[in-house]
């Protein structure tokens, strides 16, 4: 068996473990503000779902009309945290090489700004090695939108059927979905308590990345809906 001809990752929380940044920047907000620190448990199932969301978790006694405005404060903080804490999960490195070594082109489809992205990946030595990035203001939509993924699949030159997409949230999972992709559910990155992956719908379900070193780990092509 052989991989997928095309894999497309979401970043945080399947690529990369980067609450740790994101700890280090509500923490320099709240210290501003005279707040205690948070820990990384309490931040970490917030983090796939955006700035925003993060900045409530932060001040869940700000009320969520107000919680817009400090998302720019907190990107601004967390450009300077970008990269400085987290690290690629426990064998994403691994699986990388192996899809290399395969021949498989691979990129990264992510709802973070595509100038974090950017800056970040040079840091990872990813830059010269994923194909493609589509951050979540490089178009008019963003996922759970199927146009990046679409997007994604044209600029590495593989049709969306022969590509399968990697992600940790439910959004990634119901844009390939409606890109035609086959999907991962990546069990390893964030999450809330109260999702349940199971109801996703996703073609396949994976506990580490270590388990995708295996290509019959991998749905080939996206099941007819």
């Amino acid at each position: 068996m052989r991989f997928p001809r095309g894999v497309l990752f979401d970043l945080d929380g399947t690529l990369l473990d980067s609450a740790p940044d994101m700890l280090a920047t509500v923490n320099r907000m709240r210290e501003a503000r005279g707040v205690a620190p948070m820990v990384l448990d309490a931040i970490r199932p917030h983090v796939s779902r955006g700035a925003r969301a993060m900045a409530a978790a932060a001040f869940p006694d700000v009320p969520a009309e107000r919680v817009p405005a400090l998302v720019p404060e907190f990107l601004g903080i967390y450009r300077e945290e970008l990269g400085r804490h987290g690290r690629p999960f426990e064998g994403i490195e691994a699986m990388l090489a192996a899809l290399e070594a395969d021949g498989v082109r691979w990129g990264i489809v992510t709802n973070k700004p595509e100038r974090l992205a950017a800056e970040l990946l040079p840091m990872l030595g990813w830059d010269r090695r994923s194909a493609v990035l589509v951050g979540g203001d490089t178009l008019p939509e963003r996922k759970p939108h199927p146009q990046p993924l679409l997007h994604a699949a044209a600029a590495i030159g593989i049709p969306a059927g022969d590509c399968a997409y990697v992600g940790d949230d439910r959004r990634d999972i119901d844009a390939a979905r409606a890109a035609g992709m086959a999907s991962v559910v990546a069990l390893w990155g964030y999450r809330l308590d109260d999702d349940d992956p199971a109801t996703w719908r996703g073609d396949a379900m994976v506990h580490a990345p270590a388990s995708l070193l295996d290509p019959a780990a991998w749905p080939l092509r996206a099941p007819a809906r």
